[in-house]
């Protein structure tokens, strides 16, 4: 697999995008929060129909060049705020890594519920977000973070292939700690 990623100067996919590619079969994907395209590219490349949405139209665009350039006809960047909670199409995956933390607090419930409403019976979710909790305090000042078990909460009566709440580094060397959580959508 050509590494398109590199080619256009982006980071590789999110680690855990990756490892939920060797669970998930190719399908229709979303791609929440998807900055410059990083996940969105990968997972085309892997035979995934992917959707990849974001408030930033500069993002948008600069995916958008890549996609005309590349001629993918699998990735329609679109923009759009994930926080009005309306999602118009249903998926068989929704990888949402490091996007939480940037939206309304207020908004976090509708939006999860929006999530799960447009995810296909047997479909997953992969949301990675940080933490704020006693033993490691955010350092960041993100508008929202997680505090302990409240992602597995959102989530009850899902079957969990994946969930832990440990501590880790941003890119840009923070540490701090992060859920991350791989769940499949009961059938």
């Amino acid at each position: 697999m050509e590494d398109l990623n590199s080619r256009h100067g982006l980071n590789p996919a999110h680690s855990e995008v990756v490892d939920a590619c060797r669970v998930i079969q190719p399908c229709d994907a979303l791609d929440m929060g998807c900055s410059n395209g990083r996940n969105a590219l990968y997972l085309s490349q892997l035979g995934f129909n992917v959707t990849a949405i974001d408030a930033n139209p500069n993002a948008i665009n600069m995916l958008q060049g890549i996609v005309d350039q590349e001629k993918i006809s699998n990735i329609q960047p679109r923009v759009y705020d994930i926080q009005q909670a309306d999602l118009d199409a249903d998926y068989g995956f929704i990888a949402c890594t490091v996007t939480l933390m940037f939206i309304d607090p207020l908004r976090v419930d509708a939006v999860l519920s929006d999530m799960q409403d447009h995810t296909l019976a047997g479909g997953y979710h992969l949301i990675v977000c940080a933490m704020d909790t006693e033993a490691y305090p955010c350092p960041m000042n993100f508008p929202f973070t997680l505090k302990t078990e409240q992602l597995r909460t959102m989530y009850q009566g899902w079957e969990f292939i994946k969930y832990n709440e440990d501590p880790g580094t941003m890119h840009n060397g923070a540490r701090l700690q992060f859920a991350t959580m791989l769940a499949r959508k009961p059938t």
